[in-house]
C-alpha cells in the first residue's frame, strides 16, 4: 500500500482564492473608492469647463487648452499597463493613497504654472497617476467581494465617475469662473489629500496575486521547485473584451464628442438648453448605472447585450427623428440610460472573465483600450464631421455598437459551446 505525503504550500507564495467569503457587503469601502475616482475623472476633465480663462490666462488658444485632455489620454494610454506590471507587487491600498497624492501635485503644479508647457506637464504627471489609479481601481472591488456580487460593486465604484460627469465638473467650473481658475485646481488639490486620509481609513486592505515566475512548496521529504507558471488561459479571452470595449467606446465618442454641434444645428434646440440636455443626458446615464448592478446584478451577459441593443435602437431613433423634437429628447434620455449600463457591465465582463492571476494587469488593458476608443472615436468623429457632415455621424455610431453587438453574442455561443 503506497502513501504520498501531503503536500503544504508556504505562507508566503502568494496565492490567494479565487472567491472571496460571503460576509457584509463592504458599503463604506465602495463608496470611498467611489469617491476617489470622483475626484479622478473630476480632474481629468476639469480644464473643458474652463477653457476660456484658461486660455486667456495663459496666452494660448482655446483648442490648445482642449488638448490638454488628449495629453491625459494619451499619457494614460502609454503608461496604464507598464505601471500596473512594475507595480504588481506592491500593496493595493497604499497605491491607491499614493496615487490620490501624485494627483494632488499634479494639480497644485497646474495651478501655480506660469506658463502653458508647465500645465502639459502637470497633465501628464495627472495621466501617470490616472492609468496607474484605474489599473488598481478597476480590479479591487472585485478583491472586496464573492464572484456573484462584483456586478453590483463595480457599479457603485464607477458611480464615481458618473457623479463627476453630472456634478463635479459643473461645480469646478462654475468655481473657477466665482474665483479663477487656479483656485479651482487648489480645491481640487485639496480635496484630493482628504481622499487619500478617507482611502487610508476606510477603505479595507486587501490580498492580491503576487506569485513569481517560479515557487516553492514544502513537502515530508523536502522542498520542491515548481516549473515556470504556464500562460494564463484567460488572456485570449481578456482580449476579447478589451477589444468590444475599445469598439464600443471608438463608437460612442464618435458621436458624443460632438452632441453639444448635434443638438443645438441638428435638432434645433437652443444654446440655453444644450447644458440642461446634458445634464439630464447625465442623470439618465446614472440611473442606468443603477440598472446596471440592481438588476443585472447576477446576469451582467444579458445586461450587456440589452444596453447595446437598446443604445442602437435609441440613436437611430434620434437620428431619423431630428424633425420631430419631443420624440428625439426621448430618444437621446433613453441613449443616456442605456449607454450607463455599459461601462460597469464591460468591466464586470472583464473581472468575471480574468483570472485572479492577471485580474490587475487585465484591468490596466481595459483602461488603455477604453482611453484608446475615446481617442479614436474623437478623432473619426471629425473626419466625419469635416467630409460628409453632422448628419451621417450618429449612424456610423450605430453601425459600430451593432458590430461589437455581434462580437458579444458570438463570444457567448462559443463559450456556451465549450462549457
Amino acid at each position: 500500500m503506497s502513501f504520498t505525503a501531503p503536500i503544504s504550500l508556504p505562507s508566503n507564495a502568494g496565492h490567494r482564492p479565487d472567491t472571496v467569503a460571503a460576509g457584509p457587503f463592504p458599503w463604506i469601502g465602495l463608496i470611498a473608492l467611489s469617491a476617489a475616482v470622483f475626484l479622478s475623472v473630476t480632474s481629468e476633465m476639469l480644464p473643458t469647463g474652463l477653457l476660456p480663462e484658461m486660455s486667456s490666462s495663459l496666452g494660448v488658444s482655446q483648442s490648445d487648452v482642449g488638448l490638454l485632455v488628449s495629453w491625459f489620454a494619451f499619457t494614460v494610454v502609454l503608461t496604464s499597463t507598464p505601471l500596473a506590471l512594475l507595480t504588481k507587487r506592491m500593496p493595493r491600498h497604499g497605491l491607491i493613497v499614493m496615487v490620490l497624492v501624485v494627483f494632488a501635485l499634479s494639480n497644485i503644479l497646474t495651478a501655480v504654472a506660469p506658463d502653458y508647457t508647465f500645465v502639459v506637464v502637470s497633465r501628464v504627471i495627472g495621466g501617470l497617476a490616472h492609468g496607474l489609479f484605474w489599473g488598481v481601481v478597476g480590479a479591487y472591488s472585485a478583491h472586496l467581494v464573492p464572484k456573484d456580487q462584483i456586478a453590483r460593486a463595480v457599479s457603485i465604484t464607477i458611480a464615481g465617475g458618473t457623479l463627476a460627469f453630472v456634478f463635479g465638473v459643473p461645480l469646478g467650473t462654475f468655481l473657477g469662473h466665482l474665483l479663477g481658475w487656479r483656485l479651482s485646481f487648489v480645491v481640487l488639490a485639496g480635496l484630493m489629500l482628504v481622499g487619500a486620509v478617507v482611502i487610508w481609513r476606510f477603505l479595507p486592505k486587501v490580498e492580491h496575486y503576487t506569485a513569481k515566475r517560479a515557487e516553492t512548496v514544502t513537502t515530508a521529504t523536502g522542498t520542491i521547485t515548481l516549473k515556470k507558471l504556464p500562460r494564463d488561459p484567460t488572456i485570449g479571452p481578456v482580449a476579447l473584451v478589451c477589444a468590444i470595449t475599445a469598439l464600443t467606446m471608438i463608437g460612442h465618442y464618435t458621436f458624443y464628442t460632438y452632441i453639444a454641434p448635434f443638438l443645438s444645428d441638428t435638432l434645433g434646440v437652443g444654446s440655453d438648453a444644450v447644458a440642461p440636455m446634458l445634464f439630464a443626458y447625465g442623470i439618465a446615464g446614472a440611473i442606468g448605472l443603477f440598472i446596471s448592478g440592481v438588476v443585472f446584478g447576477k446576469r451582467p451577459q444579458l445586461g450587456l447585450v440589452l444596453g447595446m441593443a437598446v443604445t442602437v435602437v435609441s440613436v437611430t431613433v434620434l437620428a431619423l427623428f431630428t424633425q420631430t423634437l419631443p420624440v428625439a429628447i426621448g430618444a437621446f434620455l433613453l441613449w443616456g440610460l442605456a449607454f450607463g449600463t455599459l461601462p460597469p457591465l464591460l468591466q464586470t465582463r472583464l473581472l468575471h472573465t480574468a483570472s485572479v492571476r492577471i485580474r490587475d494587469t487585465a484591468s490596466a488593458v481595459y483602461t488603455t483600450a477604453f482611453n484608446i476608443g475615446i481617442g479614436l472615436g474623437a478623432f473619426v468623429g471629425a473626419f466625419l464631421l469635416a467630409q460628409v457632415g453632422l448628419g451621417t455621424v450618429p449612424f456610423v455610431y450605430v453601425g459600430i455598437i451593432l458590430v461589437a453587438l455581434v462580437v458579444v453574442l458570438a463570444s457567448d455561443l462559443v463559450r456556451r459551446r465549450r462549457a
